[in-house]
Protein backbone atom coordinates (compact mmCIF):
# COMPACT_ATOMS: atom_id res chain seq x y z
CA UNK A 1 0.00 0.00 0.00
CA UNK A 2 3.17 2.36 0.90
CA UNK A 3 4.49 1.73 -2.60
CA UNK A 4 1.23 2.35 -4.25
CA UNK A 5 0.70 5.77 -2.15
CA UNK A 6 3.95 6.46 -3.49
CA UNK A 7 3.91 5.66 -7.09
CA UNK A 8 0.47 7.73 -7.16
CA UNK A 9 2.54 10.68 -6.88
CA UNK A 10 6.60 9.77 -8.19
CA UNK A 11 4.95 7.29 -11.09
CA UNK A 12 8.08 5.19 -12.28
CA UNK A 13 9.25 6.69 -15.53
CA UNK A 14 10.71 5.22 -18.62
CA UNK A 15 14.56 6.05 -18.47
CA UNK A 16 14.87 7.01 -22.07
CA UNK A 17 11.58 8.85 -22.95
CA UNK A 18 10.51 9.60 -19.44
CA UNK A 19 6.80 8.34 -20.56
CA UNK A 20 4.97 6.27 -17.96
CA UNK A 21 5.98 2.26 -16.96
CA UNK A 22 3.32 -0.19 -16.65
CA UNK A 23 5.69 -2.68 -14.63
CA UNK A 24 7.69 -0.81 -12.30
CA UNK A 25 10.65 -3.28 -12.51
CA UNK A 26 11.70 -2.56 -16.10
CA UNK A 27 13.85 0.22 -17.15
CA UNK A 28 12.09 0.98 -20.59
CA UNK A 29 8.19 1.66 -22.08
CA UNK A 30 7.46 -0.91 -24.40
CA UNK A 31 7.65 1.77 -27.50
CA UNK A 32 11.27 2.19 -26.61
CA UNK A 33 12.43 -1.05 -26.05
CA UNK A 34 11.06 -1.90 -29.65
CA UNK A 35 13.89 0.57 -30.67
CA UNK A 36 16.69 -1.20 -28.61
CA UNK A 37 19.51 -0.76 -30.79
CA UNK A 38 20.36 -4.96 -30.60
CA UNK A 39 23.58 -5.92 -32.34
CA UNK A 40 22.01 -9.71 -32.21
CA UNK A 41 25.56 -11.05 -31.71
CA UNK A 42 23.97 -14.45 -30.93
CA UNK A 43 22.99 -14.87 -34.87
CA UNK A 44 26.84 -13.83 -35.53
CA UNK A 45 29.48 -16.90 -36.09
CA UNK A 46 32.29 -13.93 -35.60
CA UNK A 47 30.90 -10.67 -33.81
CA UNK A 48 32.41 -7.13 -33.79
CA UNK A 49 33.43 -7.21 -30.58
CA UNK A 50 35.73 -10.71 -30.99
CA UNK A 51 37.43 -9.03 -33.91
CA UNK A 52 38.21 -5.72 -32.61
CA UNK A 53 40.50 -7.84 -30.36
CA UNK A 54 42.00 -10.04 -33.08
CA UNK A 55 45.99 -9.85 -32.97
CA UNK A 56 45.91 -8.22 -29.46
CA UNK A 57 44.61 -11.28 -27.54
CA UNK A 58 43.26 -14.46 -27.19
CA UNK A 59 39.86 -15.37 -27.02
CA UNK A 60 37.11 -17.61 -26.63
CA UNK A 61 33.99 -15.86 -27.13
CA UNK A 62 32.85 -12.00 -27.53
CA UNK A 63 29.76 -10.18 -27.41
CA UNK A 64 27.43 -7.13 -27.28
CA UNK A 65 24.26 -6.76 -26.63
CA UNK A 66 23.64 -2.77 -27.89
CA UNK A 67 25.19 -0.60 -30.31
CA UNK A 68 26.21 2.18 -28.38
CA UNK A 69 25.30 5.60 -30.27
CA UNK A 70 26.58 9.68 -29.55
CA UNK A 71 22.65 10.82 -27.98
CA UNK A 72 21.56 7.18 -28.37
CA UNK A 73 19.21 4.71 -26.53
CA UNK A 74 22.31 2.93 -25.20
CA UNK A 75 23.89 5.71 -23.69
CA UNK A 76 21.38 7.23 -22.40
CA UNK A 77 20.51 4.27 -20.22
CA UNK A 78 24.28 3.40 -19.38
CA UNK A 79 24.20 7.26 -18.21
CA UNK A 80 21.26 6.84 -15.79
CA UNK A 81 23.10 3.50 -14.48
CA UNK A 82 26.67 5.00 -14.31
CA UNK A 83 26.02 8.83 -13.28
CA UNK A 84 22.45 8.67 -11.71
CA UNK A 85 22.89 5.12 -9.85
CA UNK A 86 19.50 3.71 -11.85
CA UNK A 87 20.99 0.23 -10.67
CA UNK A 88 17.73 -1.08 -12.35
CA UNK A 89 19.09 -0.39 -15.57
CA UNK A 90 22.05 -2.89 -14.96
CA UNK A 91 19.10 -5.89 -13.84
CA UNK A 92 17.26 -4.66 -17.24
CA UNK A 93 20.38 -5.28 -18.94
CA UNK A 94 21.27 -8.18 -17.18
CA UNK A 95 18.05 -10.04 -18.41
CA UNK A 96 18.27 -9.20 -22.17
CA UNK A 97 21.78 -10.47 -22.10
CA UNK A 98 20.03 -13.90 -20.59
CA UNK A 99 16.96 -13.90 -22.80
CA UNK A 100 19.03 -13.34 -26.00
CA UNK A 101 22.29 -15.42 -25.02
CA UNK A 102 20.97 -18.00 -22.75
CA UNK A 103 22.03 -20.89 -25.25
CA UNK A 104 25.21 -19.45 -26.37
CA UNK A 105 28.28 -20.80 -25.58
CA UNK A 106 29.31 -17.57 -24.16
CA UNK A 107 27.10 -17.86 -21.35
CA UNK A 108 27.57 -21.47 -21.02
CA UNK A 109 31.16 -22.25 -21.42
CA UNK A 110 32.92 -20.31 -18.37
CA UNK A 111 33.90 -21.15 -14.75
CA UNK A 112 33.62 -17.54 -13.01
CA UNK A 113 32.18 -13.83 -13.78
CA UNK A 114 35.36 -10.86 -13.71
CA UNK A 115 33.97 -7.38 -13.66
CA UNK A 116 36.37 -4.64 -14.92
CA UNK A 117 37.62 -2.98 -11.28
CA UNK A 118 37.17 0.33 -10.63
CA UNK A 119 39.82 2.11 -8.59
CA UNK A 120 39.33 2.06 -4.67
CA UNK A 121 39.03 6.24 -5.15
CA UNK A 122 36.54 6.02 -7.54
CA UNK A 123 34.64 3.34 -6.33
CA UNK A 124 34.32 5.57 -2.83
CA UNK A 125 33.83 8.42 -4.96
CA UNK A 126 30.90 6.84 -6.98
CA UNK A 127 29.53 4.51 -4.35
CA UNK A 128 29.48 1.28 -6.48
CA UNK A 129 30.81 -0.22 -10.07
CA UNK A 130 28.07 0.32 -12.43
CA UNK A 131 28.48 -2.88 -14.00
CA UNK A 132 27.88 -4.97 -10.58
CA UNK A 133 23.88 -5.13 -11.16
CA UNK A 134 24.54 -6.38 -14.55
CA UNK A 135 26.91 -8.91 -13.54
CA UNK A 136 24.59 -10.35 -10.83
CA UNK A 137 21.83 -10.81 -13.53
CA UNK A 138 23.87 -13.05 -15.47
CA UNK A 139 25.28 -14.56 -12.24
CA UNK A 140 22.44 -15.46 -10.57
CA UNK A 141 20.63 -16.80 -14.02
CA UNK A 142 23.85 -19.00 -15.23
CA UNK A 143 24.86 -20.26 -11.51
CA UNK A 144 28.26 -18.96 -11.90
CA UNK A 145 30.20 -16.85 -9.10
CA UNK A 146 31.48 -13.82 -9.23
CA UNK A 147 35.59 -12.94 -8.56
CA UNK A 148 35.45 -9.85 -7.10
CA UNK A 149 38.74 -10.64 -5.83
CA UNK A 150 41.05 -11.74 -8.43
CA UNK A 151 41.52 -8.80 -10.18
CA UNK A 152 42.20 -5.10 -8.75
CA UNK A 153 43.31 -1.87 -10.12
CA UNK A 154 46.37 -0.58 -8.73
CA UNK A 155 46.79 3.09 -10.53
CA UNK A 156 44.39 5.46 -10.37
CA UNK A 157 43.65 6.69 -14.26
CA UNK A 158 41.16 9.55 -15.39
CA UNK A 159 38.58 8.46 -17.04
CA UNK A 160 38.26 8.19 -20.81
CA UNK A 161 34.69 7.74 -21.10
CA UNK A 162 34.07 11.80 -22.27
CA UNK A 163 37.41 11.85 -24.62
CA UNK A 164 37.02 11.45 -28.13
CA UNK A 165 38.06 8.33 -29.71
CA UNK A 166 41.59 10.01 -31.10
CA UNK A 167 42.16 11.66 -27.52
CA UNK A 168 42.13 8.60 -25.79
CA UNK A 169 45.67 7.59 -24.42
CA UNK A 170 47.02 4.01 -24.03
CA UNK A 171 46.79 2.07 -20.77
CA UNK A 172 50.13 1.10 -18.25
CA UNK A 173 49.98 -2.30 -18.07
CA UNK A 174 50.71 -2.88 -15.03
CA UNK A 175 47.68 -0.74 -14.36
CA UNK A 176 45.31 -3.61 -13.34
CA UNK A 177 46.74 -6.73 -11.07
CA UNK A 178 45.62 -10.00 -10.26
CA UNK A 179 45.63 -11.75 -6.72
CA UNK A 180 45.82 -15.43 -5.85
CA UNK A 181 46.82 -16.60 -9.34
CA UNK A 182 47.46 -20.22 -8.28
CA UNK A 183 43.87 -20.89 -6.73
CA UNK A 184 42.45 -19.47 -10.09
CA UNK A 185 44.72 -22.02 -12.87
CA UNK A 186 42.89 -23.09 -15.79
CA UNK A 187 39.98 -21.42 -15.05
CA UNK A 188 37.53 -19.58 -17.69
CA UNK A 189 36.47 -16.04 -17.20
CA UNK A 190 34.01 -14.32 -18.44
CA UNK A 191 35.06 -10.11 -18.38
CA UNK A 192 32.22 -7.91 -18.08
CA UNK A 193 32.04 -4.10 -19.07
CA UNK A 194 29.56 -1.36 -20.07
CA UNK A 195 30.63 -0.18 -23.29
CA UNK A 196 33.32 -1.52 -25.78
CA UNK A 197 34.86 1.66 -27.52
CA UNK A 198 39.01 1.07 -28.26
CA UNK A 199 38.97 -1.86 -26.39
CA UNK A 200 41.83 -0.49 -24.22
CA UNK A 201 40.68 -1.41 -21.10
CA UNK A 202 39.18 -4.40 -21.13
CA UNK A 203 42.52 -5.77 -23.58
CA UNK A 204 44.60 -4.94 -20.19
CA UNK A 205 42.10 -6.43 -18.24
CA UNK A 206 42.10 -9.43 -20.42
CA UNK A 207 45.96 -9.41 -20.36
CA UNK A 208 46.22 -9.54 -16.48
CA UNK A 209 44.03 -12.48 -16.20
CA UNK A 210 45.88 -14.06 -18.50
CA UNK A 211 49.14 -14.22 -16.77
CA UNK A 212 47.75 -17.07 -14.56
CA UNK A 213 48.87 -20.77 -16.45
CA UNK A 214 46.03 -22.01 -18.61
CA UNK A 215 43.47 -19.29 -18.55
CA UNK A 216 40.47 -18.66 -20.91
CA UNK A 217 39.18 -15.17 -21.10
CA UNK A 218 35.78 -14.52 -22.89
CA UNK A 219 34.40 -10.85 -22.85
CA UNK A 220 30.61 -9.85 -22.76
CA UNK A 221 29.63 -5.83 -22.77
CA UNK A 222 26.24 -4.17 -22.10
CA UNK A 223 27.12 -1.92 -25.50
CA UNK A 224 29.47 -1.88 -28.29
CA UNK A 225 31.04 1.24 -30.45
CA UNK A 226 31.54 1.54 -34.13
CA UNK A 227 34.66 4.13 -34.77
Amino acid sequence: MINDFFDLFFPPLCNHCEGLLTQKKDALCVACYLNLPFTHHYEAETTETFNRFSGRMPLEHAASLLYFHKKGMAQNLIHQLKYKGNQNVGSFLGNLTVEQYKNQPILQNFDEIVMVPLHPKRLKKRGYNQVETFAKTIAEATQKPINNLILYKKIHTETQTKKALSNRTSIDKDTFQIEDAEANIGKHFLLLDDVMTSGTTLETCGKALLQIPKTKISIFTMAYTHF
